[in-house]
């Protein structure tokens, strides 16, 4: 697992200059499995399959989630964000506004499963490769 890919990514995404197919793209050469956005500690988990782990600090202030979760509005952001509506950094505080603390995006099995305080979550597959 390539470190300065890592940064790489987090770079791109928040600023915008890629998008979450290329960041799935990135950490599968990498050898990512899935990583873990930790909202709650603005960072980064990444593992691969071997065992291999590493954790990057992300430029997140440290807002505070909505204590109630709601899939809805998870859904409504990953929804504006595949459409390009929103940049990664408003996608990230509309699901704290809708209550998620933590992300876990699980490459190999092509979905992301979104956590609130209360054990709740919400799971989103990718969508289809383009044809």
């Amino acid at each position: 697992m390539n470190i300065s890919t890592l940064k790489e990514v987090i770079q791109g995404s928040w600023s915008n200059t890629l998008r979450f197919p290329e960041v799935v793209g990135k950490l599968m050469a990498e050898g990512v499995e899935s990583y873990h956005v930790d909202l709650v500690r603005a960072e980064n988990r990444y593992y691969t399959a071997s065992g291999q782990h590493h954790v990057e600090s992300v430029p997140f202030p440290h807002p505070t989630a909505a204590q109630e979760f709601s899939a809805e509005k998870v859904a409504a952001a990953v929804r504006s964000s595949q459409a390009g509506e929103i940049t990664y950094p408003q996608f990230l505080q509309r699901i704290m506004d809708a209550g998620t603390v933590y992300y876990i995006a699980c490459l190999a099995g092509r979905r992301v499963i979104y956590l609130g305080r209360k054990g709740d979550c919400h799971v989103e597959h990718f969508p289809p490769a383009p044809r």
